[in-house]
């Protein structure tokens, strides 16, 4: 059987790396033909090395020289934001996996999708900022936009041959983060360090800070309802510490489906290589003794205002989704300097969004430039 030809974005983060060890494991199934990361060069070519990958780019064009002389012999070597580019609407490839952090994904899943590219999306940026926008290149160039994130995934794997009128809502389910039990006051006292201290998955630091301030998913309900085209009174969202339900689906009949295994993100990161078969690969399996105590409970809005701010963006949607991110982005650095406590983060989200007048996603321009304010703005505070 032909292999399928894919490109890792963000190869060397926490996403990327979980990407390596799948593709390691079905090399049979799989060519990865393209590497992409901006740090841990060495790393990189390490990647590209074992997975006999032979087109390598790194975003830092100052680092280029620097990454030729560490990949094996025939590795094409490029680099910079243009790089990218051609590479994913160049070669000959089935599927991307974009796994870039924060908003540098926007621009080359944009560029893939017109280059008629099928996307795995781990970045969940990407529709936050600009969902209208994404869905219809996807639709007008007949590509597949297959999530990653583990609640999407399931989420996507439990309405698979279902038709949207027959679901009630989605039910994305969150671990809670590491002040899931903290009051307020203990959270204004907060570190950046132990807001790191994730109780259940192993993942990059802006990420688990999202988490702990359950951005993460606020993020996820904005990504959800442009995925799967469903408004925001039908998203809802249940803290399950245990991560081992990833996501429901309820139906109008009011069954419902979940989608269960470890919280290993190898598994929606394969299925989204292999989609639409299931393979063995080398995955855990879940032992049904070892959770016998499975709770649930509802997140408290008060504690955690960012669901709140994700119900508004949606609601609001135009430009609103994407300063809503990029304040959190902001913010988010600035917490991790110390010029602001942990609960400034949720201060500056607010006040940005608040300021905000909400434009339509006509262009790529309008979004960037929607964030560029936002940016400006979260920056200026405090």
């Amino acid at each position: 059987m032909k292999k399928k030809k894919i490109i890792i974005l963000g190869a060397t983060g926490s996403i990327g790396e979980n990407a390596f060890k799948v593709a390691r494991s079905l090399k049979s199934e799989f060519e990865v033909v393209g590497l992409v990361a901006r740090n841990s060069l060495k790393r990189l070519a390490e990647q590209a090395f074992e997975l006999d990958c032979h087109s390598v780019v790194t975003t830092d064009v100052t680092r280029i020289a620097e990454l030729r002389t560490m990949v094996h012999s025939g590795c094409a070597v490029d680099g910079g934001e243009d790089a990218v580019l051609k590479m994913v609407t160049a070669l000959e490839v089935d599927l991307i996996l974009c796994a870039i952090v924060g908003t540098g994904g926007l621009l080359p899943v944009i560029s893939a999708l017109r280059a008629g590219k099928d996307i795995a999306l781990a970045s969940k940026e990407v529709l936050v900022m600009a969902g209208e926008l994404v869905m219809r290149e996807a639709e007008k160039n007949g590509c597949r936009i297959i999530p990653v994130d583990s609640e999407h995934s399931a989420i996507f794997q439990c309405l698979e041959g279902r038709k949207k009128e027959d679901v009630a809502r989605l039910i994305l389910t969150a671990s809670g983060g590491a002040f899931r039990d903290s009051t307020r006051e203990e959270m204004e006292m907060a570190t950046y360090e132990k807001a790191l201290a994730h109780p259940t998955w192993d993942m990059g630091p802006k990420v688990t800070i999202d988490s702990t301030t359950m951005m993460n998913k606020a993020l996820e309900i904005v990504e959800a309802g442009y995925l799967f085209g469903i408004p925001p009174e039908k998203i809802d969202v249940v803290i399950h510490p245990q991560s081992i339900i990833h996501s429901m689906v309820e139906f109008v009949d009011g069954s419902i489906l979940a989608q269960l295994s470890k919280p290993d993100m190898r598994f929606p990161i394969q299925y989204a290589l292999t989609y639409p078969a299931r393979l063995a690969g080398e995955m855990p399996r879940l032992n049904f003794s070892d959770c016998l105590n499975l709770s649930f409970q509802k997140p408290d809005r008060k504690r955690f205002p960012s669901l709140d701010f994700a119900y508004a963006a949606l609601r609001s949607g135009g430009t609103m989704p994407a300063v809503m991110n990029a304040a959190n982005e902001i913010a988010v650095e600035k917490f991790r300097k110390g010029e602001i406590a942990f609960t400034g983060i949720w201060s500056i989200i607010e006040k940005v969004m608040s300021l905000h007048q909400v434009t339509a996603q006509s262009d790529l321009t309008t979004v960037l430039a929607a964030d560029g304010w936002a940016r400006q703005t979260a920056a200026s505070l405090y």
